[in-house]
């Protein structure tokens, strides 16, 4: 269906322009016949792993892949080499294209058995085959997305191509997408919730997606150039893209600070993790058009979303059509629809009708979604009150001087926060905006004390997932024994 309609779309308007790097510019009627030619290369690949920056050819090698019916797995670089090694493996890839030989060749080893140069949309790429042992993967499995996870080796979630196609045509539909939209891919190419919602549905609209690399948008690794990532919505004039919320964050302070404001833009979705309403606010004071929304790699991404039509303030927005949820009686989020094949690696082929979430929330009177948090991170203090840390943190970390936080408290007669601060900020800054937070919470929910992180959450620590949430185990093994002396007031931090 996908490729299908660029077909018609190369029919219709030609000229107009599918693909744009700033430099490679690709019309429709290009991309038709460089897929096709593409798809000759590809057809006795087999299993393709694709590990290059954002770029014109990572659009085009991941569409060939899906004209050719070869499962594909994306490998994000905010992978460990341990992560790295544990995809390829667990799904047995045969080739992995790459614009990083040198760093796979010494990361596999005697695995790699050869290597050939090639070209895709004018990028020189390397093409390496590899001596994995083959995995059985479910039938019609097309992609294979590694969620996160909360341990080292991330699981591989194969979807089917209708799968994909249902969360793009939905959110085309939801975004209204046209042809005169300009989509800008600030998230890498490797997330899901970028290629399906950002790519595939602006390529269903017949619009232009923007693939610049991450250096152009600003982002190295975990820092983020909001100068440039703001020149890159000017010079593309983006009218549509995805952020997480830490994206949203830095937009707004620049904007603020900057007075400057970006027309072009009328539809910013936000995923990943929840929004502080009060981060919205702000979003909405400097003319950004925010849509906050909710998804699931096992439902190909997303799930729900707020639209133009409909968008209420602290909701993820309605299910979109394909989707049916329920919420379950201990507040469990349910989903029915699009389930996902199963997982590489294990025998098993998906057969549930339905998927617990891990989430919960509800559905409020006019069936838009809320999310609580994770129903795992729920704990309960000695009061017998019921906290999702993550709606506390989320209030904590758009605070200025706050860069992440972690709270704690279960079985305790208040609440802890770990504290990772901005660069140059003053404890007593700090001190001030948890106690205007506090302000705004019931007293169960409250911080009663917090501490300073002796280092960032990372990954490389073990305290962060890839996508940014929190290890909260890791971080609670590392910090116990300071948490366990503010109960017994042996501890000089703010009270």
């Amino acid at each position: 269906m996908l490729l299908e309609t660029i077909h018609q779309h190369a029919k219709r308007h030609p000229d107009a322009i599918a693909l744009n790097n700033g430099v490679v510019k690709i019309d429709y009627a290009s991309l038709d016949k460089q897929l096709q030619a593409l798809q000759l290369r590809f057809a006795q690949i087999g299993c393709l792993a694709l590990a290059v920056d954002n770029s014109p050819a990572w659009v085009l090698a991941d569409l060939a892949a899906l004209a050719c019916h070869i499962p594909c797995v994306p490998l994000p670089f905010f992978f460990s080499d341990a992560q790295m090694l544990h995809a390829m493996r667990d799904v047995g890839v045969e080739t992995l294209l790459t614009d990083r030989p040198a760093y796979f060749a010494d990361l596999l080893g005697d695995k790699l058995i050869a290597q050939e140069t090639c070209e895709i949309a004018g990028q020189p790429l390397t093409c390496l085959r590899l001596r994995m042992p083959p995995v059985a993967l479910p039938d019609g499995t097309a992609k294979i997305t590694y969620t996160s996870g909360t341990t080292g080796d991330p699981k591989g979630v194969c979807l089917s191509e209708a799968a994909m196609l249902a969360v793009a045509q939905s959110v085309q539909t939801a975004a209204s997408l046209s042809e005169a939209d300009q989509h800008l891919c600030v998230l890498p190419l490797a997330v899901l919730l970028e290629n399906v919602a950002g790519v595939h549905a602006t390529l269903l609209a017949g619009g232009t997606v923007h693939v610049l690399t991450a250096q152009e948008i600003g982002l190295s690794g975990a820092k983020l150039d909001r100068q440039r990532l703001l020149q890159a919505f000017q010079q593309t004039q983006a009218s549509t893209a995805i952020f997480t919320p830490e994206l949203l964050t830095a937009l707004v302070g620049l904007l603020e600070a900057a007075g400057q404001r970006l027309p072009h833009l009328r539809f910013l979705a936000v995923g990943g993790a929840s929004v502080a309403p009060s981060l919205l606010a702000r979003a909405a004071e400097v003319g950004l058009p925010v849509f906050e929304g909710y998804g699931l790699s096992e439902c190909s991404s997303v799930v729900a979303l707020n639209t133009v039509q409909a968008n209420k303030m602290g909701s993820v927005g309605n299910p979109l059509p394909h989707i049916q949820i329920r919420v379950a009686e201990d507040g469990e989020i349910i989903v029915r629809g699009n389930r996902f094949l199963g997982y590489a690696g294990q025998t098993v082929q998906n057969d549930k009708a339905e998927l617990a979430t891990g989430d919960i929330g509800y559905l409020d009177d006019a069936g838009f979604l809320h999310i609580s948090g994770r129903k795992k991170n729920i704990f309960i203090t000695s009061f017998g009150r019921n906290v999702s840390p993550e709606w506390v943190e989320r209030e904590l970390n758009v605070q200025p001087s706050i860069y992440k936080a972690a709270l704690f408290g279960e079985a305790r007669p208040y609440n802890v926060a770990i504290i990772v601060p901005k660069p140059d900020v003053l404890e007593a800054n700090i001190h001030a905006e948890i106690e205007a937070v506090n302000l705004t919470l019931p007293d169960y929910a409250r911080i009663g004390k917090w501490l300073l992180a002796e280092a960032p959450f990372g990954v490389q620590n073990g305290q962060l997932t890839p996508n940014g949430r929190l290890k909260r185990d890791a971080i609670w093994q590392a910090y116990q024994h300071r948490i366990n002396q503010c109960y017994e007031g042996k501890s000089d931090e703010f009270l």
